[in-house]
């Protein structure tokens, strides 16, 4: 796991998270919508912060693969190799 691009993430979802949610309780494992308490209009809003942070577009089927913090991890790491 790329701890910067983990770390970055981690930035991009505690604007988002509700107040009953740390930063702290945010981990690889962590379920956006379950977990972290993440309404899916937020959830969009992450994508979109995402998008704009690691400079790639993010498509409808990534967006559903987005389930944990590591899927949205693989999937950065996989839009930012598809770059070079």
């Amino acid at each position: 796991m790329n701890e910067e691009h983990y770390n970055k993430l981690k930035g991009i979802i505690k604007i988002y998270l509700p107040e009953d949610v740390s930063v702290d309780e945010v981990s690889p494992e962590s379920d956006f919508l379950n977990e972290l308490n993440i309404n899916s209009a937020n959830l969009v809003d992450i994508v979109l912060d995402v998008e704009d942070a690691f400079d790639i577009r993010l498509e409808n089927e990534d967006m559903d693969q987005m389930v944990t913090v590591k899927d949205a991890l693989k999937i950065i790491d996989t839009k930012l190799t598809g770059k070079l």
